[in-house]
C-alpha cells in the first residue's frame, strides 16, 4: 500500500484522483497546504504527491505551480477527474445563507451562489468546508465539496451538480523522488523564464516546430518578487530520455535565462 500526500481532508477530490490513480490501494495523508503535501514526500513520509494543476472551468491552480517551482520532487503521472460539487448543510435550501468552500469550488459554482444570492466564505479545502459547517452546526450555512466529503462527516447533500459547468475536469500531477521509463506515449512539462527581448519567446516555440514536437499547453505567470516579469509553464508530447527532446531542450537552456523541467509521465487520457 503506497502513502499518498494530498491536500485537504478525507473526502477531498485530491484524494479521490489518488484513490483512481493508484486503484485504491493507497494510505491517504491529509496535508494542510500545497507546499507541504511535496515536502511529506520530500521528506519519505509520503511515497507520492498529488497536486490539482488546472481546472476545465477556472484554469490554472497557482498555488499548486508555485510549490512546484520551489520543488526538486518528479512528476511522474496525471490523471483526470470529473469534478461534481454538492450543496452539503443541515439546513434546508431556503435556510442557507451563506457557504463555505475552496476558492477554485466557489468559482466553478458561482452561477449556483449568485442565483441563490448566497455569501461566500473560502476556506482551505473542500472537504474541509464540510468539516467546519459540521462543527458550527447551525442550519444557515453550508459548504460545497464531494457526494463522497458528505458521506465522511455525515452532513446531508441538499443539491447534486451545482457546478457551472457538467464538464468540469481537474487535472492532476503526481509527484516522486524517482522519475519514470518512457512509454512511447508521453507528455513533459517544464518552466522557464525569457529575456524581454524582441521574438525571445517566438524563439522557444521555433525550437518545438523546427523540431516537430507537439505543444499541448503554455502559460505565464508573475514571478514571485519581480514585477512585470514571468515564467512559462510548458508541457509537450515527448519523454526527456528522447534523443531529440533532450537536445531540443539542450537549445532551449542557451535561450533562457532559468529552465526547470518538473518531469516526463505518461500521458492520461480524459476519461
Amino acid at each position: 500500500m503506497k502513502k499518498i500526500s494530498f491536500q485537504g481532508e478525507l473526502g477531498a477530490y485530491s484524494e479521490a484522483s489518488a484513490q483512481r490513480f493508484f486503484k485504491n490501494n493507497i494510505e491517504p495523508i491529509p496535508c494542510r497546504t500545497f507546499r507541504d503535501v511535496l515536502e511529506e514526500t520530500k521528506l519519505g513520509n509520503s511515497d507520492y504527491g498529488i497536486l490539482p494543476v488546472e481546472n476545465s472551468i477556472e484554469g490554472s491552480v497557482g498555488q499548486s505551480f508555485d510549490a512546484i517551482l520551489s520543488s526538486n520532487l518528479h512528476a511522474v503521472g496525471e490523471i483526470y477527474l470529473e469534478i461534481h460539487h454538492c450543496l452539503i448543510s443541515n439546513g434546508e435550501i431556503d435556510e442557507i445563507t451563506t457557504v463555505y468552500s475552496h476558492p477554485q469550488a466557489l468559482g466553478q459554482c458561482s452561477d449556483f451562489i449568485q442565483t441563490n444570492s448566497l455569501k461566500t466564505v473560502p476556506t482551505y479545502d473542500t472537504a474541509g468546508s464540510v468539516k467546519i459547517i459540521k462543527e458550527l452546526d447551525k442550519k444557515d450555512v453550508a459548504a460545497i465539496a464531494s457526494k463522497n466529503a458528505a458521506d465522511i462527516y455525515s452532513v446531508p447533500i441538499i443539491k447534486e451538480k451545482i457546478e457551472n459547468d457538467p464538464n468540469n475536469v481537474t487535472r492532476f500531477l503526481i509527484f516522486s523522488k524517482q522519475q519514470t521509463e518512457p512509454t512511447s506515449n508521453d507528455k513533459t512539462s517544464i518552466i522557464f523564464s525569457i529575456n524581454h527581448e524582441p521574438s525571445s519567446l517566438y524563439g522557444i516555440i521555433k525550437e518545438f516546430s523546427n523540431n516537430n514536437i507537439n505543444l499541448t499547453k503554455i502559460e505565464s505567470r508573475p514571478k514571485k518578487g519581480t514585477a512585470w516579469e514571468y515564467n512559462f509553464y510548458l508541457d509537450f508530447v515527448g519523454h526527456i530520455s528522447d534523443k531529440k527532446i533532450s537536445s531540443m531542450l539542450d537549445g532551449l537552456k542557451k535561450n533562457t535565462k532559468f529552465l526547470k523541467i518538473i518531469g516526463s509521465y505518461p500521458l492520461a487520457e480524459l476519461s
